[in-house]
Order: structure tokens, then sequence, then C-alpha cells
């Protein structure tokens, strides 16, 4: 079965099938799961609701950016080499449902660092989704970009610990907010007025070439085919338009521990697969790393404060500060 090619609606699948629910032990956003099983074959839905979902929640999603990446074709766009395994999507006005087909055991092992084949597969097919949306604008509604940048702040954080939220990651994002002045103050100088108005930072991305990028491309949402394809799942996250780095600096940032090449090298490493695949990056590369990795820490400074002092933290720190001499 071609990857995009539904087998039947949404509605007929669920109702030919059998359903339990289930909950993935990676999954920290607080989603509901169920695994299906028709006529043998195994697959997962994923509930999009806000209701459930703080990440939901933090962008402003009421459930239906996932479904419009499907709906909208988007996903059938993707090359060759990335399988988002999505077979059917439907959003009913209150909660998003994306029927996945089954790809646990495709996926990758724990915290087990990257090969450096697994890396460099990774960074080239992530250049070759880039190319194929290059010069894409959002025209179905995902993601905005100052949204991006504002879903792990200090006020996503209070919110959600104001509602009770029982969630995690958020009771962490408030913690390593509240740290980074004390372990990193030039980081803190740069990143905390941006966090309440990203204005600037998104004026000077407007500036960059933009793609579809995912949102989330750590571990947890990778695996691999024997084929050699790529296993990209969780387009629910943040997908939309930004420039290509978001993708890259998310990367950076996210899979720190699992890298087996430094993070200038793995910067050097997309940039090659990103012109092997037809772009020019002459013009716009340093502006747009620069910008992107202060983004990120716009996004994760307080993941990085959590770790303390260290030369993690330094780097972060000094490419914020290159990305602030661009605003």
């Amino acid at each position: 079965m071609p990857k995009d090619e539904p087998i039947a609606s949404l509605d007929e699948l669920l109702a030919a099938g059998s359903r339990q629910p289930w909950v993935p032990e990676d999954t920290k956003s607080g989603a509901r799961f169920e695994r299906v099983v028709v006529g043998g074959d195994r697959y997962v839905l994923k509930y999009q609701d806000p209701r459930d979902d703080w990440l939901l929640r933090a962008t402003a999603d009421p459930g239906c950016r996932y479904v419009r990446l499907w709906e909208g074709g988007l996903l059938a766009r993707l090359p060759g080499v990335i399988d988002h395994a999505v077979v059917a999507a439907s959003f009913d006005g209150e909660v998003g449902m994306v029927l996945l087909r089954d790809v646990t055991d495709q996926l990758l092992p724990g915290d087990r660092p990257f090969s450096a084949a697994q890396h460099a597969r990774f960074l080239d097919h992530m250049a070759a989704m880039h190319t194929a949306f290059w010069g894409w604008h959002d025209d179905v509604g995902l993601t905005p970009l100052g949204t991006r940048y504002l879903m792990f702040s200090p006020a996503v954080a209070a919110a959600e610990a104001a509602r009770g939220s029982s969630a995690v990651v958020p009771k962490f994002m408030g913690e390593g907010w509240a740290a980074l002045p004390a372990v990193a103050p030039t980081l803190a100088e740069m990143v905390m007025p941006l966090l309440d108005d990203p204005g600037p930072l998104v004026a000077a991305l407007e500036r960059v070439p933009h793609t579809l990028v995912h949102g989330d491309w750590k571990a947890a949402n990778l695996g691999v085919h024997a084929d050699g394809r790529t296993i990209l799942l969780d387009f629910g996250e943040a997908p939309g338009e930004a420039g290509p780095i978001a993708d890259l600096s998310g990367y950076l940032a996210l899979n720190s521990d699992l890298l087996p090449e430094s993070k200038d090298d793995t910067i050097a490493t997309y940039r090659a697969a990103l012109e092997r695949h037809g772009i020019s990056t002459d013009d716009w590369w340093d502006m747009a790393v620069a910008l992107e990795l202060l983004g990120a820490m716009v996004q994760f400074g307080w993941e990085k404060a959590l770790g303390g002092p260290g030369p993690e933290l330094a780097w972060w720190e000094a490419r914020a500060l290159e990305g602030a001499r661009w605003m």
C-alpha cells in the first residue's frame, strides 16, 4: 500500500477494528492513545484534544493542525525517504483523531546514541523534506511563527500550574526558567525579554527562507525502516512554516547527548546535505543559523539551565549571543 493511500475512512477503520487504551512510555504531552487492530493489521490512534494535551493548549491548537496536514495533502508531499505513518485523520470540531500504522518495532531504542550512519541519514532526510517544501507558505492554518517560540515559556508553565495540570514538563519548565538568571545571566538577559515579546526574533526570522518544518525531531519520534527510510512521527506538536534551521536547532537541543559528532559538525553536515539537494546557502546561512540557535534557547533555555553550568550551556549561550546581534 502506498504510504499516503488510506485503506478506508477513519470511521470505517475504527468501526471494523478492536480498540484498547494505550499509554506510550515516552509520551509527555498528556495525549490519549489507543491501540487498534483491523483485520490483523496494527495501528495507533492518537487523540488531538487540548483538554488532555498541554502542548495543544500551549500552541492554541484546538486539535486540528495534525489533521490539516493530512487533509491538505502536505503529508502526501513529503519525500519518499520519510514515513509519517499516518493512514487516516479527522476533526469533528472538538477533537482531532489521527490513525497511524503501528511502527513501534522500528523506532529508536531508548536513549541509545545515534550511530554515525543514522545521524547522517536523519540530517539528509531532514534536508530532503525541507527542499521539497522550499519557499512554501502556510495556507492551511498551522503553527504561527511567533507561537513556536512561546510554547515552552514561563507563561505556559504558570498557566499549567494554575489549572492544576499533572503534566511533568511544564513543572520543569517553570523551575528551569527560574534558575536561568543564576546559572547563565548573559543568556537570561538575551532570552527572557523575548519570552515576553518574541516580535524582534520573529521579524528577523521573516528574512530567511521558509519551508515546512516538523518541529520536534527528537529521538522519541524517530525510527528506521530496513530499507533506510526515516520514520518521523508526531507532526502534531508544532508543524508549520519556518526557517529550515528551526528543525535543525531543535534536533541539536533535544538530542545533544545522542549525537555522534559535535553540534558544530552537525550543522555543517546538514548544510552539506541541503546543498546536495540543490539549495544554495550562500546568502542566508549565517543569519539563519545564528537566529535559530537563539530561538532554540527561547524554547529550551529552561532545559539547559536545569543541566547547570558546563560546556553544553556555555555553547548555547555563545551561539545565542551571535543570534542576538542579527536582530
